[in-house]
Order: C-alpha cells, then sequence, then structure tokens
C-alpha cells in the first residue's frame, strides 16, 4: 500500500474510532465518519467495499493490538520475578500497570463502552472476534503466569485463568462498576484504594496457607 494511500487509511480508521466511540455503532454514519476524518464517503468505500460494518470490525480488531501489547507488557514487567514477601505489592502494581492501559487507549475502550451496550445490535462475528483478538489473548497470558506463580507455590490454585479471572473482577471489575466502564473516570488515589483492597481479598483465596 503506497504511503499516501495507507495515511489515509489510518486517517479514517482514528475518525471512525472517535465516532463509533461517540455515537455507538447503530447510530454511527459514514458521513459522519467522512467529517470526522476529513476525507469524502467515496474514500471511505474504496478503502472499506463493505461500509460501516467492515469499519467497525477494523476498528475493533485494530485498537485491540496495542492494548494488549500494553496488558502483556505489565504481566511480563511486573510478575516475572516474584517473591513471596513481596507478592501483594506485585500484584497491586501489576494491575495498576494493566489499568493504566486503559488510560491510555481511551478513543480504544470508548468503542467497547458502545461495544457492550449494543451487543444485540453489533455482528456476532465482531464480538467474537474482539475477544479472541483482545480480552481473551491478554487472560490467557496473565493465566499462564500465574501457573507459574502456581507451580512456585506462590498461589494455590488449580485453575489459573479462573483465579487471574477472580484478580481482575475484585480490582479492574470493580473500578469499571464504579467508573461506569471508565465514562467517569476516578481519582487515582481511589483507583490505587480500589486495587489495593482488592488483591488483598484475592490474597485471602489464593495464597498458600
Amino acid at each position: 500500500m503506497r504511503q499516501g494511500m495507507a495515511e489515509k487509511r489510518s486517517a479514517i480508521v482514528r475518525g471512525a474510532r472517535k465516532v463509533f466511540g461517540r455515537d455507538g455503532y447503530t447510530r454511527a454514519s459514514i458521513d459522519a465518519i467522512a467529517a470526522q476524518a476529513g476525507v469524502s464517503t467515496r474514500t471511505i468505500y474504496n478503502h472499506f467495499p463493505g461500509g460501516k460494518v467492515q469499519l467497525f470490525g477494523a476498528v475493533v480488531a485494530e485498537g485491540s493490538e496495542p492494548v494488549v501489547e500494553a496488558q502483556v507488557e505489565a504481566i511480563e514487567r511486573r510478575l516475572h520475578r516474584v517473591t513471596a514477601a513481596g507478592l501483594e505489592q506485585d500484584l497491586v502494581e501489576f494491575v495498576v500497570a494493566w489499568i493504566g492501559a486503559a488510560h491510555r487507549f481511551t478513543d480504544h475502550f470508548a468503542v467497547i463502552r458502545q461495544l457492550r451496550a449494543e451487543g444485540a445490535h453489533v455482528p456476532r462475528e465482531f464480538l467474537t472476534a474482539w475477544r479472541r483478538s483482545g480480552p481473551q489473548r491478554a487472560s490467557d497470558a496473565l493465566a499462564g503466569r500465574f501457573a507459574a506463580l502456581a507451580a512456585d507455590g506462590l498461589l494455590a490454585t488449580d485453575d489459573p485463568a479462573r483465579a487471574a479471572r477472580h484478580l481482575l473482577l475484585l480490582t479492574v471489575g470493580e473500578i469499571n462498576e464504579a467508573s461506569f466502564d471508565g465514562a467517569l473516570p476516578l481519582p487515582e488515589e481511589e483507583e490505587r484504594a480500589i486495587v489495593e483492597s482488592g488483591v488483598r481479598a484475592f490474597l485471602r483465596g489464593y495464597a498458600p496457607r
């Protein structure tokens, strides 16, 4: 793809991400996306012949990539060398780093809020593709790390994937609930207090006896 075409395509995807995040999938229009991207509707169809359906798929899939990379980096950086004495603090710092991805990619998570809200009206293949390319990849990476921590005797679980989900539900899940999935961000100190409380609750269930 020539550079000019690649830049035009990137502008379209960025514009579409803004519009989908603001208006949702069903209310978004190609005209609104063209205006946001600064291109003509003809240009959009030249790049995305499938129109809004194809463009939404690209926005969701391409937006997930840097988020997953940031979350996997948080796993590798914060949970690489864990000791029993430092387990609680390492888990806290890991979750804080995981949440940081949401703060860095606000436009993507605005789209995901709309995706969740309009799940019944969004083509099912996009829901499946998003889970597989986004949340599932990150969750699998965390489950693999928890399996290693369990093998080292630092966590007591025979189901690392479930343990990983429990940690995220106790921390990220509560933050999402309190912030309306990030629509009304919480103060940093409140987020951290939730994370610390959630990690303590997690360890009461999963710390070795």
